[in-house]
């Protein structure tokens, strides 16, 4: 199939259509919205990891409607457009949408950098809010007694948060708040920071190694994915 650009200015709603692309690795396959951030699943196959994304569309709307940002959910699978297929690695198998597509790189505009922020400040929103929810009830184990309690959960996904600050080109603090609320303030004010630097231009483009950083296009995607995965967890989690 020919590829077509993917755009970033979350437009691929008109007439009804969704843009995804799909990165495929050897176990696992991921659908990608193109257009928006956060949401992305996978599956054993292309058909399973866009039923998935269906299956989430409207969890995804409740997080968009916290960002102040206009989004419908599709009704079913027959909404989705794919308009790239990504080869992925090692990490489409460990569960992460790790593969960046070409038009990530394209530049971050004002308008771009303020919805980004949106998207970013209710997907923290909502992890806060999940966190407190689920204070002083058990969650549930996988089938053979796995999963992390929720402050293990918590310092993943803080941990995690400032390791992607990192792979932007910025100098995260150390993530010694007195309580996790206020390692999330923290947090976000450093990303607040960070992305707006990146689109500045004043963060380095490769690491002291040599390896690349990440475009802030990616940042985002993986950023507010990586959030997202730990909210519906504990959601889905959250005994009784």
């Amino acid at each position: 199939m020919e590829k077509q650009a993917i755009k970033g200015d979350g437009m691929s709603q008109q007439n009804n259509t969704i843009d995804v692309y799909i990165e495929t690795g050897e176990k696992k396959v991921f659908a990608v919205a193109a257009d928006w951030p956060g949401w992305s699943r996978s599956g054993s196959d292309e058909a399973s990891a866009l039923q998935a994304l269906a299956d989430y569309g409207p969890r995804y709307a409740q997080i968009m409607k916290r960002a102040g940002l206009d989004f419908s959910p599709p009704a079913g699978v027959e909404a989705f457009r794919v308009v790239e297929r990504l080869e992925g690695g090692s990490g489409t198998d460990f569960g992460v949408p790790g593969v960046a597509p070409p038009a990530d790189t394209q530049p971050v505009s004002e308008d771009d950098l303020r919805r980004f922020e949106l998207i970013m400040r209710a997907c923290w929103e909502a992890f806060a809010g999940a966190i407190a929810a689920a204070q002083g009830r058990e969650l549930r184990k996988g089938p053979r007694g796995g999963g992390r309690d929720l402050e293990k959960i918590a310092r993943h996904v803080l941990d995690a948060g400032r390791a992607y600050l990192k792979q932007l080109g910025w100098t995260p603090g150390p993530g010694d708040a007195p309580d996790v609320q206020a390692e999330i303030d923290l947090l976000r004010q450093e990303e607040v920071e960070a992305m707006a630097a990146k689109m500045r231009g004043e963060l380095p483009e490769t690491g002291p190694r040599g390896g690349a950083r990440w475009p802030l296009r990616y940042y985002v995607r993986r950023a507010a994915w990586h959030v997202l995965d730990h909210v519906w967890e504990i959601e889905d989690r959250v005994e009784g």
